[in-house]
């Protein structure tokens, strides 16, 4: 998928610009390359996250569910090609935010859990979060991570209070948070396999190479989803 089709499947074609997108996406490309498996590769696999009160939001931020999650039990088990999808993701996702210095991000694939469609986190850098949004219009109404991956189209916020004093729906774990991009990832057919979502402390983070940056993020990161 290119740039361009990527951008106006996502309803972002006016905001960002292509070549700038093209070449972020040449830069991350080679970067994957050269992402190998760590030596314990079941750290892929787990990791923290916090208690969820009766409504399904995060309680306390620092306040953590004594059990890591266990991806490998999502994802059918540890196996070398997962192992190095998900060891890829997480190196780009960690120089993304080196490089930008944003203050969160992540990646979520879309599958199907007992529970029914859920996007679950795969790689991210930043404070712990919940490792699965469910895909219902029900847990839609204050996720916009779960309305992205329901309806494909990318959600930038420039100012969080602003947007919840509006009447926007927004899911709250981290109170600092200002600003947020969430968008989608597709496969070659178009349909939605995912979401990234990026957060940050400042207002009108999320523009210019940050953002393109992300988009480029979103065009590489559905080639190594797991199976």
């Amino acid at each position: 998928m290119t740039p361009a089709e990527y951008l106006a499947l996502a309803g972002l074609d006016a905001v960002i610009d292509h070549e700038l997108v093209t070449t972020r996406l040449k830069a991350l490309e080679a970067l994957a390359a050269t992402v190998s498996i760590p030596a314990d590769p079941t750290t892929l696999y787990r990791y923290r996250v916090p208690e969820l009160g009766e409504n399904g939001a995060c309680s306390l931020p620092d306040q953590l569910a004594e059990a890591p999650y266990d991806l490998a039990a999502t994802l059918g088990g540890v196996r070398e090609e997962t192992s190095a999808n998900l060891a890829r993701l997480q190196g780009v996702v960690d120089r993304l935010v080196a490089d930008s210095a944003c203050g969160w991000l992540g990646v979520y694939q879309t599958r199907e859990l007992p529970s029914g469609p859920a996007l679950v986190k795969l790689a991210y850098r930043g404070k712990p979060s919940r490792a699965e949004f469910p895909l219902t219009a029900d847990f839609a109404r204050h996720s916009n991570n779960s309305t992205v991956g329901l309806s494909g189209r990318g959600k930038l916020i420039a100012h969080v209070d602003s947007y919840v004093a509006e009447g926007g729906a927004y899911y709250t774990c981290d109170a600092e948070v200002q600003s947020e991009a969430c968008l989608p990832l597709f496969d070659q057919a178009g349909t939605v396999v995912g979401i990234i979502d990026a957060e940050d402390a400042r207002r009108d983070f999320f523009q210019g190479e940050v953002l393109a940056s992300l988009v480029a993020l979103c065009l590489l990161a559905p080639t190594h989803l797991p199976r």
